[in-house]
C-alpha cells in the first residue's frame, strides 16, 4: 500500500513539473495557439474569409480537434475543394468513415496535392499540401479500405458542394 502511494505521490509530482511545458507541445493543436508564425502577407492567403483557425492549419500545419469537423457527418454526393483556392480535390465517392476523428479519402483528384516527409510526433509521415495553393491538408497513410491509402483532412481546409 505505502508503494502504490508513493507511485502516485510521484506521478502527481512529476506531472506537476511538466504541466508548464505541455502547452509548447498542444500549440500544434487548434484551440491553443491560434496566431501565425508569420505575418498574413508571408503567406499565399488567396481566401480573405478564412477563419485564424482555418489559417492556422492550413500555413502553419497544425491540425484541427478530431471529431471537430461537421464534414465527418456529410453523406451527400458532391465534391470537396480546397477552402483556400477552391480546387476541386476529392469526390464524395471517395469518402469512407475512418473512425478517427477527420474526414477521410480513399483517393484525391490526380494532380491536385504535393507532398513531403513530417517528422513531427515522433514518426515519419506524408503530409500533403494543395498543389494549387500550397495550403496544407493533411497526412497520407497506407491503411485505408482493402490496403489502400487513407487521405486524413482537416475538415475546416475543405468546401462542400453538393451535387444538387
Amino acid at each position: 500500500m505505502r508503494r502504490n502511494f508513493l507511485k502516485i505521490l510521484g506521478s502527481y509530482f512529476l506531472g506537476f513539473l511538466v504541466y508548464p511545458f505541455s502547452s509548447a507541445i498542444a500549440n500544434n493543436v487548434i484551440g491553443y495557439n491560434t496566431k501565425l508564425s508569420k505575418n498574413e502577407d508571408e503567406y499565399n492567403i488567396i481566401n480573405t474569409d478564412l477563419t485564424d483557425e482555418q489559417k492556422k492549419i492550413m500555413f502553419d500545419e497544425a491540425t484541427e480537434r478530431a471529431g471537430s469537423s461537421i464534414l465527418n457527418r456529410e453523406k451527400r454526393e458532391g465534391t470537396y475543394h480546397c477552402a483556400n483556392c477552391g480546387v476541386k480535390l476529392f469526390e464524395s465517392t471517395a469518402k469512407f468513415d475512418s473512425g478517427t476523428g477527420w474526414p477521410s479519402f480513399t483517393e484525391a483528384i490526380p494532380g491536385v496535392f504535393k507532398t513531403k516527409i513530417d517528422y513531427s510526433f515522433g514518426m515519419k509521415r506524408t503530409e500533403y499540401h494543395c498543389a494549387n495553393c500550397g495550403a496544407h491538408h493533411g497526412h497520407v497513410f497506407d491503411d485505408g479500405p482493402n490496403g489502400g491509402k487513407r487521405y486524413c483532412n482537416n475538415g475546416l481546409c475543405l468546401l462542400f458542394i453538393p451535387s444538387s
